[in-house]
């Protein structure tokens, strides 16, 4: 019987290629730039960000700013990126903790979303300044159909598709858009009684799905249990 051939060695077992030096740098320098640009906006709002001001924190050169990012907008855009991908992924672990009970998911998915918007110092400051009409990054938030709607949309969509595979795939997407849709609204001009909103947002989309709606949000939601979102 003939000897068993070398196989070649998995992917995990070969270290990536460093990057050369000028990539290397690049990619340090933008997400320095980022970094400067999400401390300054979330503490003073994205309209008082000048590019001198991020240049000046980040080590940078502004012409080497312009050359990587465009302009300002630019650099809201890749800012608002970094911190859509953060929130989703936080997003898709508390789906993935609920995968048996469509429902109270994506009533949890919500509730998470809602509670850390509160907590997130630039999500506070973009939603803050949006209700007082200012704020440069709300588009990106509220209108462009990229990156924040687009990928949530498509987050849930995909969960919704591994999870409720019989119903049909125009009525998970409906769904899908639904649920972002609210939960957008929802940060943006609150109802009289956010303790409900997840259940009700959640309900919408089972009602798309013809699923049951989610329970109530009851005293363990509320009063702070195991499941509730922090109070902002």
């Amino acid at each position: 019987m003939p000897s068993e051939l070398p196989r070649p060695p998995r992917r995990s077992d070969t270290p990536p290629p460093a990057d050369p030096p000028r990539i290397a740098w690049r990619r340090q320098m933008r997400e320095r730039v980022v970094e400067e640009a999400w401390q300054l906006a979330a503490r003073e709002g994205w309209d008082r960000v000048r590019v001198a001001d991020i240049a000046v924190r980040a080590e940078v050169s502004r012409p080497s700013i312009y050359a990587e990012f465009g302009d300002r907008a630019g650099i809201g855009a890749a800012l608002v990126l970094r911190e859509t991908d953060r929130f989703l992924l936080e997003v898709s672990r508390v789906l993935d903790a609920r995968r048996d009970d469509v429902a109270a998911a994506l009533q949890a998915g919500v509730g998470h979303v809602l509670a850390e918007a509160g907590q997130n110092p630039l999500v506070r400051a973009v939603v803050g300044a949006a209700r007082g009409g200012t704020d440069g990054l709300l588009p990106f938030l509220a209108s462009r159909p990229e990156p924040v709607f687009s990928r949530a949309r498509e987050l849930v969509e995909a969960w919704l598709a591994d999870r409720t595979p019989d119903v049909p795939a125009r009525l998970r997407r409906d769904a899908a858009d639904l649920l972002v849709r609210l939960t957008i609204s929802h940060l943006l001009l609150p109802s009289g009684d956010p303790g409900a909103t997840p259940a009700r947002v959640a309900g919408a989309a089972c009602a798309v799905l013809g699923l049951g709606a989610p329970r109530p949000a009851g005293p363990e939601w509320r009063d702070g249990g195991p499941d509730a979102p922090a109070t902002p």
